[in-house]
């Protein structure tokens, strides 16, 4: 018999309009998070990742750039108290430390790029640190269209599956959303 966890128990009894709301901050794409609730009940969360996953890579182009005015660019942190923000700075945090000359370079990058490619430059940022992203946005600046919009698609992806573990093992949030089981921080 499987036993369902009470934080997915809760993301399964909630009612579908709110579940979709705390989707979007996974991925502000509301075909998405219909899809995921429409799932509803899960048996246990790799359930959950594996319909949220399969609706990820089923995207069009319009709904990855759509999803793309949720995110901040790479090294200006949300100042927001939603789970969203809390999230972005999570994110970002290897931007933390970033000296000036770093910060600059990476402005001018971000720059480069959406004038280049029409969008916001993304990037899975958990755990890398400043100059590696500084890094990623000066190679990807190299892309071709198609190539950048597989990638994008494909970091808009890990983020969201990212974001989507994290709000389906919160067991409470605290005022940053990121209050853990057993009250670890994560």
């Amino acid at each position: 018999m499987t036993v369902v966890s009470d934080s997915l128990g809760s993301f399964n009894r909630r009612p579908a309009a709110q579940v979709e709301r705390e989707l979007l901050a996974c991925c502000a794409v509301p075909r998405w998070a219909r899809a995921v609730a429409a799932g509803r009940p899960y048996p246990e969360v790799e359930a959950v990742v594996a319909v949220a996953d399969t609706a990820l890579r089923r995207l069009l182009w319009s709904d990855v750039a759509a999803a793309l005015a949720a995110h901040p660019r790479i090294g200006e942190r949300p100042a927001g108290t939603d789970r969203e923000a809390a999230w972005s700075r999570r994110e970002q945090s290897g931007v933390d430390g970033a000296d000036d000359t770093v910060r600059t370079a990476l402005a001018r990058a971000n720059r480069e790029y959406e004038e280049r490619f029409g969008h916001l430059f993304l990037v899975f940022a958990s755990g890398r640190t400043d100059v590696e992203l500084l890094a990623a946005a000066r190679d990807r600046l190299g892309n071709d269209t198609a190539t950048e919009r597989r990638v994008v698609h494909e970091e808009l992806r890990r983020i969201a599956l990212l974001r989507l573990r994290r709000l389906l093992m919160t067991e409470r949030s605290g005022a940053d959303g990121e209050t853990r089981r057993g009250g670890e921080r994560s």
